[in-house]
């Protein structure tokens, strides 16, 4: 079975020494045009992967900033067939790697195999599903590595700064693609500290796999961006973005391009 685009992706990264910037958006904020608008701009200023946030009225692990952008693509009719359409709408004009970050509900309500096979067809590369700890994603892991047609899903899990030893490598090892290391014990957009807790946790994680780290959750500015780019294989940027795209769309072209030259040097 080929190689999935993170993995290529990651490996070329590698390959020059750089480090990969993975924006998130949510997908159908406000309405799906303003996607496939926005995957475009992203692509053009250097994105590396791009996450697709699934809009759920319940999120665990989403901030404010997240939680009204996916109110807003719910209100416009955004679901997570939808929002395979958008896929599949974005695979005739780009093949840069997409990861869905959805809960596990609408997974469940889809079923598990029609969800794999459908996100195999519409092009979707890797999953991130927060509530649906290794444990029991054993049926998910097994259906995304058989995956369909030669393709399979990257099933991508976060461990968090109070995991032990055991279980990061418990979780390292049910990953594929890359490990998501959440840099702070708090929701999505609070604010990132590195101190040398940060430091130490990051560097267990790196010496537990081999697999590509990449950290999310509370980096909103490049200067942050470069600074975690300096310990991690890939840096990702969701609420920060998110409020720009809403708040301030002018400025947002900039932005990227200051969070790519981050994790380029």
């Amino acid at each position: 079975m080929q190689k999935t685009r993170i993995s290529v992706v990651f490996e070329a990264l590698q390959a020059r020494n750089s480090k990969a910037f993975i924006p998130y958006i949510m997908a159908g904020d406000p309405e799906a045009g303003t996607t496939l608008k926005q995957v475009s701009l992203l692509e053009r200023c250097g994105a590396d992967i791009i996450e697709l946030g699934v809009p759920f009225s319940d999120p665990l692990a989403d901030g404010p900033t997240i939680q009204k952008a996916a109110g807003r693509a719910l209100k416009s009719g955004t679901t997570l067939r939808k929002v395979l359409s958008m896929v599949r709408d974005l695979r005739l004009q780009t093949d840069i790697p997409l990861v869905l970050m959805t809960y596990y509900n609408p997974v469940f309500k889809y079923g598990e195999e029609a969800f794999v096979h459908d996100s195999i067809q519409a092009g979707v590369d890797g999953i991130i599903v927060p509530d649906l700890p290794p444990e029991e994603a054993g049926e998910l892991i097994k259906l995304s590595r058989q995956g369909s047609g030669g393709r399979r899903l990257d099933t991508i899990f976060l461990i968090a700064p109070t995991s032990t030893p055991v279980r990061i490598k418990k979780i390292a090892a049910a990953s594929s693609g890359f490990v998501y290391y959440v840099s702070i014990t708090g929701i999505t957009g609070a604010a990132l500290e590195v101190d040398e807790e940060f430091k130490r946790h990051l560097a267990l994680v790196k010496q537990a796999t081999d697999k590509p780290v990449a950290v999310g959750f509370g980096i909103a500015s490049p200067d942050q961006a470069r600074i975690v780019a300096q310990m991690a294989d890939g840096v990702i940027v969701g609420s920060a973005l998110v409020k720009v795209f809403n708040e301030t769309p002018e400025k947002a072209e900039n932005f990227i391009r200051g969070l790519k030259e981050a994790t380029s040097k």
